[in-house]
């Protein structure tokens, strides 16, 4: 048996070289091109700021950051094509809402939500609204509540995936109303729908449809958010309307894949916070109901599951249970 014991310290050897080329590879990313998958589809709230942080890091790494739209499925398609890759240069950009409402609206999911998506940095608080087509002439909540009652059957609605729609549609089974419900494999779609009064609700973000409201071509009767936006100061929260259970924080960032050493996160991590310096970010965001908050993977994890007990709570109230 002693003839063996020589092999001991070669593979501490190759031990040793393995973790010290994982951490040249760390220190020298990106080697390539990376990929940004985002759950939307293009001029969406989280498309313009998934193009912003791309161009400046592409500048900052020196190598093509690109940003791959991957709408539908109720933001599954997106995840699928993420996790699918196995490849730390393929990132997830998106809202933490799009797959922390999953397990409550699939029996079952390709990926799996605990740990295949990597906290890497949370970057933005997207404005959710809720919206009416100006023909349902109501200008309130509790208007469109009467309305809903008084005609059950006859209404529309459509919503963003994630927390838009299961606040929306978890609201309508609350109040027992009967509101039909339009899916959409691209929400982008959906306002113009809303202004030509194909549908007569949408919850989305502010940022998708803002113009049109702007316009008066659709009335936005309230935010999910615990403050107004600086884009439309009229626009009452939730809470201001009489509806607490509406309020909710929408926040998003950017993921890795399941095994990313936490090395690379945080250099990644580091990277983001330094472009996201950038006073133009900050102003961009602001153009489209969108704040700028950054934290840092400990602290965009704890947010997380912070979203995730709310959501519980929630899905208890109205009686739902996860799939896994």
């Amino acid at each position: 048996m002693g003839r063996f014991k020589p092999l001991a310290p070669i593979l501490i050897v190759i031990v040793a070289v393995s973790f010290a080329v994982q951490a040249i590879a760390q220190q020298i990313f990106p080697t390539r091109t990376v990929r940004f998958i985002v759950p939307f589809g293009a001029a969406s709230a989280t498309d313009l700021a998934a193009r912003l942080f791309a161009d400046r890091l592409a500048a900052r790494w020196g190598k093509p950051v690109v940003v791959e739209n991957r709408p539908g499925g109720d933001g599954i398609v997106s995840i699928d094509t993420f996790v699918g890759a196995h490849d730390d240069h393929t990132l997830w950009f998106g809202p933490v809402g799009t797959f922390t409402v999953q397990p409550y609206e699939h029996d079952t999911l390709p990926y799996d939500p605990q740990t295949d998506l990597i906290p890497i940095i949370g970057v933005s608080e997207v404005m959710l609204a809720i919206s009416v087509s100006t023909a349902l002439n109501v200008t309130t909540i509790d208007q469109l509540v009467a309305r809903a009652r008084a005609q059950p059957g006859k209404l529309n609605a459509a919503a963003a995936q994630g927390i838009a729609d299961f606040l929306l549609f978890g609201f309508i089974k609350t109040l027992d109303l009967q509101i039909a419900k339009v899916p959409y494999r691209d929400i982008m779609q959906a306002p113009n729908d809303l202004a030509e009064d194909r549908i007569q609700v949408l919850a989305s973000s502010l940022a998708v449809v803002q113009a049109l409201a702007l316009a008066g071509r659709i009335k936005v009767l309230a935010l999910t958010g615990k403050e107004r936006a600086p884009t439309m100061p009229e626009v009452l929260t939730a809470n201001e309307a009489g509806y607490p259970a509406l309020t909710f924080e929408a926040g998003g960032g950017l993921f890795g894949p399941r095994g990313m050493p936490d090395a690379l996160r945080e250099r990644i991590a580091a990277d983001v916070r330094s472009v996201a310096a950038d006073p133009v970010i900050a102003a961009r965001f602001a153009d489209t109901s969108q704040m700028l908050v950054v934290r840092g993977p400990a602290e965009f994890a704890a947010s997380i599951k912070e979203q995730r007990d709310q959501l519980a709570a929630l899905a208890k109230s109205l009686g739902l249970r996860a799939a896994q």
